[in-house]
């Protein structure tokens, strides 16, 4: 059986995969990490006694997950790697998968310096501290790290049972923001490349198909919908709704191609951005009445919230 869970980290994407045989774990990936909070300083205080929102480091705690086999990162925004040092407290890691590995003596970057540097600028390079440093802090607890090129799809097959497909962006994106990242490394930083690398890192990031048992599962990173409607989008039974539910995250095209039998939308409740979108919930209920949310959205009218610390799915 296929174990999916959606993490509800509050802001942020953190999907726990797990293949289980009567109880016991025969794989277990991590796609991201969530946020470095579970509420952030910039959305209205969550203030619900009942929220259920937890690190996704304290849900492998709490659910006995102590190894991974695969820990993916679909990109590096802080929503997506701001959890990366209390999962690696909680687990050791068969192979990180990413698009980008630090020096291996990479200091940290000091976003908050006096560097001179834009806010924007500051906060990609938080980003990469976010992640950089547990990455050397606990070195001896990944046994492989690959930095995918992003040039072609990658085929992995992950049990006997169970494969997946990784999809990139544009091939040009990564090699770019190796050379920004290793410069901002080396104390090069130039904040107008950095502010114009920041406002990329969506179109890079990565998204996952997976395959098991004659059913298919997309996982769409924060890719927006212009990147991928193509035929590369084919139908699935369960859609991660890319980028929070934005308005530029789906559209009636993409949705046509992927038609997913049920929806999840990784997102906060009472964020102040519209995310989730009331249209693009319209929108997927067109195609799909089954739209669950990791946490207690509510949109009058549209969304009544529900408490969970996942949107757990099993798949036979």
């Amino acid at each position: 059986m296929l174990v999916l869970d959606f993490i509800n980290v509050g802001n942020g994407d953190a999907i726990l995969v797990r293949e289980m045989d009567g109880g016991v774990q025969r794989f277990a990936m991590l796609v991201d990490c969530g946020h470095d909070a579970l509420q952030r300083d910039d959305h209205p205080e969550l203030g619900d006694p009942n929220s259920r929102r937890i690190y996704a480091g304290d849900f492998l705690r709490k659910n006995g997950v102590t190894h991974l086999d695969i820990l993916l990162l679909t990109h590096f925004h802080r929503d997506h790697v701001g959890g990366l040092e209390r999962v690696l407290e909680a687990v050791t890691v068969g192979e990180l998968l990413t698009t980008y590995l630090p020096p291996a003596d990479a200091a940290p970057l000091d976003p908050d310096g006096d560097n001179g540097l834009p806010k924007a600028a500051r906060n990609f390079l938080r980003c990469m501290d976010l992640y950089a440093v547990p990455l050397c802090r606990h070195a001896g607890g990944i046994a492989r790290r690959t930095e995918l090129k992003g040039n072609r799809t990658v085929t992995l097959m992950l049990t006997p049972e169970l494969t997946m497909d990784i999809l990139f962006g544009e091939p040009a994106l990564y090699p770019r923001q190796k050379e920004l990242c290793d410069a901002a490394f080396r104390g090069e930083r130039d904040g107008y490349d950095l502010i114009h690398w920041a406002k990329s890192m969506n179109v890079s990031s990565l998204r996952q198909r997976l395959y098991y048992h004659g059913r298919e599962i997309v996982l769409g990173g924060d890719a927006y919908a212009h990147m991928w409607e193509t035929c590369t989008a084919t139908p699935c039974d369960i859609l991660k709704v890319p980028h929070h539910a934005s308005l530029s995250s789906t559209t009636r095209k993409l949705l046509s191609l992927l038609r997913p039998k049920t929806a999840v939308v990784c997102v906060a409740a009472r964020r102040p951005d519209e995310r989730p979108h009331p249209y693009i919930i319209s929108l997927l209920r067109e195609f799909t009445d089954d739209v669950r949310f990791t946490d207690a959205v509510e949109i009058p009218g549209l969304v009544e919230p529900v408490y969970h610390e996942s949107v757990h799915l099993e798949v036979p």
